[in-house]
Protein backbone atom coordinates (compact mmCIF):
# COMPACT_ATOMS: atom_id res chain seq x y z
CA UNK A 1 0.00 0.00 0.00
CA UNK A 2 1.72 3.28 -0.95
CA UNK A 3 1.56 6.66 0.80
CA UNK A 4 -1.24 7.62 -0.80
CA UNK A 5 -3.40 5.25 -0.80
CA UNK A 6 -2.86 5.62 2.85
CA UNK A 7 -3.70 9.23 2.81
CA UNK A 8 -7.03 8.45 0.68
CA UNK A 9 -8.15 5.55 3.88
CA UNK A 10 -7.41 8.77 6.39
CA UNK A 11 -9.17 11.62 4.45
CA UNK A 12 -12.40 9.31 4.72
CA UNK A 13 -12.34 8.60 8.61
CA UNK A 14 -14.93 10.09 11.44
CA UNK A 15 -14.17 13.15 12.81
CA UNK A 16 -11.59 14.47 10.53
CA UNK A 17 -12.69 18.00 10.28
CA UNK A 18 -13.85 20.44 12.80
CA UNK A 19 -16.99 21.81 11.45
CA UNK A 20 -17.95 25.61 11.96
CA UNK A 21 -18.94 28.95 10.81
CA UNK A 22 -16.51 31.88 10.16
CA UNK A 23 -16.84 35.70 11.12
CA UNK A 24 -15.14 38.62 10.12
CA UNK A 25 -14.97 40.33 13.25
CA UNK A 26 -12.45 43.81 14.34
CA UNK A 27 -10.73 43.25 10.33
CA UNK A 28 -9.58 39.39 11.76
CA UNK A 29 -11.83 36.12 10.47
CA UNK A 30 -12.48 34.29 13.31
CA UNK A 31 -13.67 30.54 13.07
CA UNK A 32 -16.28 28.81 15.74
CA UNK A 33 -16.35 25.37 16.06
CA UNK A 34 -19.93 24.24 15.64
CA UNK A 35 -19.42 21.75 18.68
CA UNK A 36 -17.11 22.93 21.14
CA UNK A 37 -18.59 26.85 20.55
CA UNK A 38 -14.61 27.09 20.64
CA UNK A 39 -13.00 30.65 19.16
CA UNK A 40 -9.73 30.31 16.70
CA UNK A 41 -7.94 33.17 14.51
CA UNK A 42 -8.10 32.07 10.76
CA UNK A 43 -4.56 33.93 10.52
CA UNK A 44 -3.28 31.12 13.34
CA UNK A 45 -4.33 28.57 10.44
CA UNK A 46 -2.52 29.00 7.10
CA UNK A 47 -1.53 26.80 4.77
CA UNK A 48 -3.96 24.25 6.25
CA UNK A 49 -6.44 22.59 4.39
CA UNK A 50 -10.07 23.27 4.88
CA UNK A 51 -13.40 22.97 2.80
CA UNK A 52 -16.08 25.65 2.05
CA UNK A 53 -19.96 25.04 1.60
CA UNK A 54 -20.84 27.04 -0.96
CA UNK A 55 -23.99 26.16 -3.26
CA UNK A 56 -24.47 22.60 -1.03
CA UNK A 57 -21.09 21.26 -2.02
CA UNK A 58 -17.72 21.43 -0.39
CA UNK A 59 -14.64 22.87 -1.95
CA UNK A 60 -11.43 21.87 -0.71
CA UNK A 61 -8.59 24.02 -0.45
CA UNK A 62 -5.76 25.79 1.55
CA UNK A 63 -6.19 28.78 3.37
CA UNK A 64 -3.69 31.58 2.23
CA UNK A 65 -4.49 34.20 5.02
CA UNK A 66 -6.88 37.15 4.60
CA UNK A 67 -9.87 35.34 3.92
CA UNK A 68 -8.63 33.74 0.89
CA UNK A 69 -8.39 29.70 0.29
CA UNK A 70 -6.73 28.42 -2.73
CA UNK A 71 -8.81 25.55 -4.63
CA UNK A 72 -6.68 24.16 -7.09
CA UNK A 73 -5.98 27.27 -9.63
CA UNK A 74 -8.83 29.13 -8.47
CA UNK A 75 -8.85 31.42 -5.29
CA UNK A 76 -11.99 31.76 -3.15
CA UNK A 77 -12.69 34.35 -1.41
CA UNK A 78 -14.57 33.66 1.85
CA UNK A 79 -18.05 35.46 3.09
CA UNK A 80 -18.96 36.68 6.73
CA UNK A 81 -21.26 34.27 8.37
CA UNK A 82 -20.35 31.01 5.98
CA UNK A 83 -19.93 27.17 7.02
CA UNK A 84 -16.41 25.68 6.69
CA UNK A 85 -14.39 22.62 8.22
CA UNK A 86 -10.78 22.71 8.95
CA UNK A 87 -8.81 19.39 8.89
CA UNK A 88 -7.80 18.02 12.11
CA UNK A 89 -3.99 17.31 12.46
CA UNK A 90 -2.97 13.94 13.39
CA UNK A 91 -0.98 13.49 16.54
CA UNK A 92 2.83 14.01 14.94
CA UNK A 93 3.98 10.87 16.96
CA UNK A 94 1.04 9.03 15.89
CA UNK A 95 0.95 10.14 11.96
CA UNK A 96 5.09 8.65 11.89
CA UNK A 97 4.11 5.27 13.56
CA UNK A 98 1.32 4.82 10.96
CA UNK A 99 4.06 5.59 7.75
CA UNK A 100 6.12 3.24 9.88
CA UNK A 101 3.68 -0.37 9.99
CA UNK A 102 3.09 -1.96 6.49
CA UNK A 103 0.18 -1.11 4.43
CA UNK A 104 -1.65 -4.62 5.93
CA UNK A 105 -0.79 -3.83 9.23
CA UNK A 106 -2.06 -0.27 8.44
CA UNK A 107 -5.95 -1.08 7.49
CA UNK A 108 -6.29 -4.02 9.84
CA UNK A 109 -5.45 -1.64 12.40
CA UNK A 110 -7.49 1.20 11.25
CA UNK A 111 -10.31 -1.37 10.66
CA UNK A 112 -10.38 -2.88 14.19
CA UNK A 113 -10.37 0.71 15.33
CA UNK A 114 -13.40 2.14 13.16
CA UNK A 115 -15.16 -0.85 14.31
CA UNK A 116 -14.97 0.01 17.94
CA UNK A 117 -16.51 3.26 16.70
CA UNK A 118 -13.20 5.34 17.31
CA UNK A 119 -11.41 7.49 14.57
CA UNK A 120 -7.79 7.93 14.15
CA UNK A 121 -8.19 11.91 14.61
CA UNK A 122 -9.70 10.58 18.21
CA UNK A 123 -6.01 9.97 19.80
CA UNK A 124 -5.25 12.04 22.27
CA UNK A 125 -1.71 11.00 23.09
CA UNK A 126 0.69 8.44 21.39
CA UNK A 127 3.70 6.91 22.13
CA UNK A 128 5.76 5.71 19.07
CA UNK A 129 8.98 3.67 20.41
CA UNK A 130 9.83 2.74 16.85
CA UNK A 131 11.17 6.41 16.67
CA UNK A 132 14.07 6.14 19.25
CA UNK A 133 14.98 2.25 17.88
CA UNK A 134 18.13 2.21 15.36
CA UNK A 135 16.96 -0.35 12.25
CA UNK A 136 20.27 -2.85 13.17
CA UNK A 137 19.46 -6.78 12.98
CA UNK A 138 15.71 -5.90 14.43
CA UNK A 139 13.86 -4.02 16.98
CA UNK A 140 10.87 -4.51 19.22
CA UNK A 141 8.87 -2.94 21.94
CA UNK A 142 5.55 -1.15 22.57
CA UNK A 143 3.88 1.69 21.48
CA UNK A 144 0.86 3.36 23.60
CA UNK A 145 -1.96 4.98 21.67
CA UNK A 146 -5.20 6.78 23.52
CA UNK A 147 -8.20 7.40 21.91
CA UNK A 148 -11.40 9.83 23.38
CA UNK A 149 -14.39 10.02 21.10
CA UNK A 150 -16.28 11.78 23.94
CA UNK A 151 -18.22 8.87 24.75
CA UNK A 152 -15.58 6.31 25.71
CA UNK A 153 -11.54 5.98 25.86
CA UNK A 154 -9.73 3.21 24.21
CA UNK A 155 -6.30 2.34 25.01
CA UNK A 156 -4.24 0.67 22.37
CA UNK A 157 -0.63 -1.35 23.53
CA UNK A 158 1.44 -2.06 19.93
CA UNK A 159 3.94 -4.67 20.55
CA UNK A 160 5.85 -5.07 17.65
CA UNK A 161 8.72 -7.42 16.95
CA UNK A 162 10.87 -6.89 14.27
CA UNK A 163 13.24 -9.54 14.40
CA UNK A 164 13.59 -12.80 11.92
CA UNK A 165 9.86 -13.17 11.30
CA UNK A 166 8.24 -9.64 12.15
CA UNK A 167 4.63 -9.61 14.02
CA UNK A 168 2.33 -6.58 15.05
CA UNK A 169 -0.11 -6.98 17.63
CA UNK A 170 -2.44 -4.21 18.96
CA UNK A 171 -4.24 -4.52 22.24
CA UNK A 172 -7.68 -2.38 22.46
CA UNK A 173 -9.05 -1.68 25.84
CA UNK A 174 -12.72 0.07 25.75
CA UNK A 175 -13.25 2.29 29.06
CA UNK A 176 -16.32 -0.26 29.30
CA UNK A 177 -13.68 -2.95 30.25
CA UNK A 178 -14.34 -4.86 26.52
CA UNK A 179 -11.14 -5.82 25.13
CA UNK A 180 -9.88 -6.57 21.56
CA UNK A 181 -6.58 -7.95 20.35
CA UNK A 182 -5.53 -8.50 16.79
CA UNK A 183 -1.94 -9.66 15.39
CA UNK A 184 -0.31 -9.11 11.77
CA UNK A 185 2.82 -11.75 11.57
CA UNK A 186 4.55 -10.38 8.23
Amino acid sequence: MNQQQRLKLLEYQQRAFNTGAIEYINKQWVFFDEETEEAVLLEDLIHQEIEVMRQNKWQKGYYLGEGTVQDGSDIIQLEDRETIKIKKQLVYSLERLLSEINGDTFVHFLTTLNSLNFSIYDCIYCYNHLTFQENADGISGVNFIIFDNEEMICSVQHHFDYYEHGSDRFEFTLSSGKRTVIEKIL
